[in-house]
């Protein structure tokens, strides 16, 4: 109990100095901030909807870069999450997996989309491959973690059949795990149609263009309105997520 108390306070203590360090307690600039907040959104209100149609199209650049390099990451990422699997290969293929995985979970999605920029060209093409290449790294950590936490008694029995590595990834890590894997891909594709949308700055598409544009002459309202419907398609994924997820994982268990 005393322990618990000691950890709980010393951390306390410890967020406390670095909030002071960030500026947190420093009441005459979140005062400035919050009267600058009032002015920014005075300015966004209301919406300025005649812009639906630019916005409209750079929108849905966005959910089909995110939908394709949503899928091309998450079928990439399996082969590594399994090579990453400590119960299947040995500490040198399994260490050098998840060496790789880190590595390519290191690079933020937007230097990402410079590097394919630099290499491929402007365009959406670039934004598809940096989110593909995102979705990789992160993916396969979460899965190598998800098959290590597989029942043993399951693997053993399975094993004790003759039953291969590819049999053991078919039959048992696969429908073990088959709940999370779907959540993780469906969680990934929300968080990457949050994230490409910031590409566009970058020259990898989506409305990262319109909004810098916006942002670079002052157009707060129809800056509002890409952040409106940026909002309506992340409630709609949340929504289609839920569905998906009592749809096929009820099925799955059932």
């Amino acid at each position: 109990m005393k322990t618990n108390l000691l950890v709980t306070a010393s951390v306390a203590l410890l967020l406390g100095v670095v909030l002071s360090q960030l500026g947190f307690f420093d009441g005459a600039r979140l005062m400035r901030g919050l009267r600058n907040l009032g002015i920014l959104t005075s300015d966004m209100v209301p919406p300025d909807i005649g812009v639906l149609p630019v916005t409209g199209k750079a929108l849905w650049e966005t959910v089909q870069m995110s939908f394709a390099g949503t899928l091309l990451g998450f079928l990439a990422s399996l082969p590594l999450s399994v090579l990453g699997t400590r119960h299947l290969f040995s500490p040198i293929v399994s260490g050098a997996a998840r060496f790789v995985a880190a590595a390519i979970r290191t690079i933020p999605v937007l230097l990402w989309a410079i590097i394919f920029v630099i290499l491929v060209g402007l365009g959406p093409l670039a934004g598809t491959l940096g989110i593909a290449a995102y979705t990789v790294g992160y993916l396969a950590k979460i899965y190598a973690d998800l098959f290590e936490g597989t029942d043993p008694e399951i693997l053993e029995a399975v094993g004790s059949t003759g039953a291969s590595k590819l049999h053991l990834v078919r039959f048992v890590f696969l429908p073990e795990g088959a709940n999370a894997i779907l959540t993780q891909v469906l969680f990934m594709l929300e968080y990457n149609i949050r994230a490409s949308s910031i590409l566009g700055f970058v020259g990898a598409g989506g409305l990262g263009f319109v909004m810098q544009v916006y942002l670079q002459t002052l157009e707060y309202r129809r800056l509002a309105t890409v952040l409106l419907l940026i909002l309506v398609v992340v409630l709609t994924m949340d929504g289609l997520s839920a569905w998906l997820r009592k749809r096929f994982l009820l099925t799955a268990q059932s």
